[in-house]
């Protein structure tokens, strides 16, 4: 079947279509905002399913690539006055970079050793990003307002800002979907599976593995750039946030790791439920207790997650959902 025949394909980015439409046609600024986090919720939890989906590495420290590319591209834009969409870019090469290096060690590490392994990365990121006097130390960096009357002044950028992370969402899915059905992905299932059988049988693990960790870098540096711009401000305590790390996995085990879909329900699914924990008087500081424990249930009782769990009813809808 022709991948772009293939509804594996289109149901996502239909549902992503959708949203994005309804948001054009309402021109409600409530609607948007709300559509923008569940998209960058999309887009942490479909890079990171790149990794942890597709050959099964635990990164603990995602939220890493989403803070250092916010930073960097926000002094781009602030200091250096590039355009959104060049900062957007050197966010994202920014991360992979990052990515490149750590991968070629980390990435010999293998279960708890590289998930601990990615913690302190983020920490020690994060501890860096305040002593370097460029990026404003344990304040952080705030854009001056004239900055947004090249966009047609702040109310404008917001749409513009909701229209770049719209597409970086499509974009995600397709990189996503290629991935899985390519010999590439193939080659990151097989390591999933066994490593030392995967490359008996010819996969260049380290560096297939390596190539997974920097693409799945790129779409959160891009997002953090997206994020702090819409803000006009980004810190270290919100950029290098590690509950958004366990966060993004719990979306991704919620919905299905390893596939296409399932990072885009389990986004959808807790996003709504995080937006009430957190607005109720009684459930408002225990939402990463119950985060942690949603974790748990799903290891134990649907391992594959909401769409492995369907994907497993028939082969109608193994075929329909990827």
């Amino acid at each position: 079947m022709n991948a772009w025949k293939s509804p594996g394909l289109w149901l996502p980015l239909g549902l992503v279509l959708a949203a994005g439409a309804a948001v054009a046609i309402t021109r409600s600024p409530t609607l948007r905002e709300q559509m923008f986090l569940l998209m960058m919720f999309v887009v942490l939890a479909t890079s990171l399913n790149i990794l942890l989906g597709y050959t099964g590495y635990v990164n603990f420290g995602h939220i890493v690539f989403f803070g250092l590319g916010g930073y960097v591209g926000f002094f781009l834009l602030s200091a250096w006055h590039w355009p959104l969409w060049a900062a957007a870019l050197g966010g994202g090469l920014a991360a992979a970079v990052l990515a490149l290096g750590l991968g070629a060690v980390t990435l010999r590490l293998r279960g708890a050793y590289f998930a601990l392994a990615t913690i302190g990365i983020n920490e020690a990121v994060r501890a860096l990003i305040i002593i370097v006097p460029w990026f404003g130390g344990p304040t952080g960096m705030s854009l001056n307002f004239s900055v947004y009357q090249a966009y047609g002044g702040p109310a404008n950028a917001l749409w513009i800002t909701f229209g770049a992370m719209f597409a970086l969402t499509l974009l995600s899915l397709i990189v996503s979907y290629y991935v899985k059905v390519s010999r590439f992905g193939l080659g990151l299932m097989a390591i999933r599976e066994d490593e030392d059988a995967a490359m008996v049988m010819g996969v260049r693990t380290p560096w297939a593995k390596t190539q997974a960790f920097v693409l799945s870098a790129v779409f959160p540096g891009i997002a953090g750039v997206l994020f702090f711009f819409k803000n006009g401000n980004v810190e270290p305590g919100d950029a290098f946030r590690l509950q958004m790390s366990i966060e993004t996995i719990v979306m991704v085990m919620l919905g299905g790791q390893g596939t296409v879909l399932g990072p885009l329900v389990g986004a959808a699914m807790y996003e709504r439920l995080r937006g009430y924990l957190l607005t109720s008087d009684l459930f408002k500081n225990l939402h990463l207790a119950i985060a942690g424990l949603m974790l748990l249930i799903i290891i134990l009782f649907i391992p594959a997650g909401l769409v492995g769990w369907l994907r497993g009813r028939s082969m109608r809808l193994r075929r329909i959902l990827q």
